[in-house]
């Protein structure tokens, strides 16, 4: 994929964010009862929280992993996703989920950061949990009585997407300057502070 292609799309990404803040979309999860595959698949792009999560998992395994190991940080993420998803639909999603997908967001603002100097499955463990929160408030979102197989065939396809999106941006990114890296991984953390303090 070329440089200008990349570029088009991580600004697209940026757009749609931007939008997305400006809209006062503040929570990802303001309704309840989701249900079937087009609500599922919105679901990822509905909240900020979870728009920037998934395109930073991309990122940060565009940059920190090397050749086809740059699947492995979506796929944790994904597979951590849906267990998560099965623990909300029993559990709902508690008063403090909310608040962790808020810190998640800044979470990945310091993996970013970190890049290479963390190691691979300290990474990987961080992007499954931040995986495993996410699925958790997707889960508690899914109306009872409808197909959950459908609604998580949405969340997840959707969730693929945005890291999609996040992959070939981190591709760009890494040959940016370096300050340009740091701008955008504290930016990225200080809207999941922002975020996280909004909700405690």
């Amino acid at each position: 994929m070329n440089t200008s292609l990349a570029l088009s799309l991580a600004r697209r990404a940026c757009v749609a964010a931007a939008l997305t803040l400006a809209a006062g979309v503040a929570h990802a999860h303001e309704g309840h009862g989701a249900h079937g595959l087009a609500a599922g698949l919105a679901h990822p792009f509905a909240g900020v929280d979870h728009l920037l999560a998934m395109i930073a998992v991309g990122v940060w395994s565009a940059a920190a992993l090397r050749g086809a190991r740059r699947l492995a940080g979506p796929a944790w993420f994904l597979l951590a996703l849906l267990a998560g998803a099965f623990v909300g639909v029993q559990t709902g999603a508690g008063v403090y989920i909310e608040a962790g997908v808020a810190l998640s967001v800044a979470l990945f603002g310091v993996l970013l950061l970190a890049r290479r100097q963390l190691p691979v499955l300290g990474g990987l463990a961080l992007v499954a949990a931040a995986g495993a929160l996410h699925g958790v408030a997707h889960g508690a979102e899914w109306a009872a009585g409808t197909s959950f197989a459908a609604y998580a065939a949405g969340f997840m396809l959707g969730s693929a997407l945005l890291h999609a999106v996040g992959l070939v941006a981190g591709a760009w990114l890494a040959r940016v300057p370096g300050w340009v890296w740091r701008v955008q991984a504290a930016g990225l953390g200080a809207a999941g502070l922002f975020m996280f303090a909004s909700r405690i």
